[in-house]
């Protein structure tokens, strides 16, 4: 799980932009905790968390006793990224943010289950992001995050033009991710916050 440290005016600005700090830093922390409920316990995976900035690992309170955890690194969303499917255990590997408020245990079964018979895996998000990645990783993951246009309509369309010809893709269902006031606004009724 890719997480960033929930902190006053320092994570999903966007969406701050539209509702206000203190509703976004709510929301930041409400999603952290409702996915560390749904998915920490599951027996069908191993959880670790990616978190930022790295400093922000010592601060013990904020992260569940008993879950791996390690710094994102440095660099741009897309080698923070590929530095935390790298460094999982050998064998597949997914991540996912913390801002899907759909998603449940059936979504990340279904993307390992996809990784069976694709080499890579995508959830798709409305925004034209994506939700989840997963990699077979075997024998080593591919280029994927290069010259990507994040935040924004075209990030799952330029990670797909990354990827070799040869690179089997697989798509999950797709979910839609809280990124703005708008889809904070479209998704709240139905999901409780």
């Amino acid at each position: 799980m890719f997480a960033r440290a929930p902190a006053l005016g320092r994570g999903k600005r966007r969406l701050a932009r539209d509702i206000g700090d203190i509703a976004a830093l709510r929301f930041e922390r409400l999603m952290l905790a409702r996915v560390l409920l749904r998915l920490g316990r599951d027996r069908r995976w191993h959880l670790r968390l990616a978190v930022t900035p790295d400093p922000a690992l010592q601060r013990k309170r904020l992260w569940p006793r008993g879950i791996p955890i390690i710094g994102q690194g440095g660099g741009d969303l897309g080698e923070r990224m590929r530095h935390a499917l790298v460094t999982c255990p050998p064998g597949p590997a997914v991540l996912i943010g913390t801002d899907i408020p759909a998603l449940g245990p059936h979504h990340i079964a279904a993307a390992f289950r996809l990784l069976g018979s694709h080499g890579i895996v995508f959830g798709p998000a409305r925004d034209g992001g994506f939700w989840l990645v997963g990699a077979r990783r075997s024998p080593r993951l591919p280029p994927l995050f290069g010259n990507v246009r994040w935040s924004g309509p075209h990030a799952l369309e330029d990670v797909l033009a990354n990827l070799p010809r040869q690179v089997s893709v697989g798509f999950a269902a797709r979910l839609d991710d809280v990124d703005d006031g708008a889809s904070f606004r479209r998704l709240a009724p139905s999901r409780g916050f």
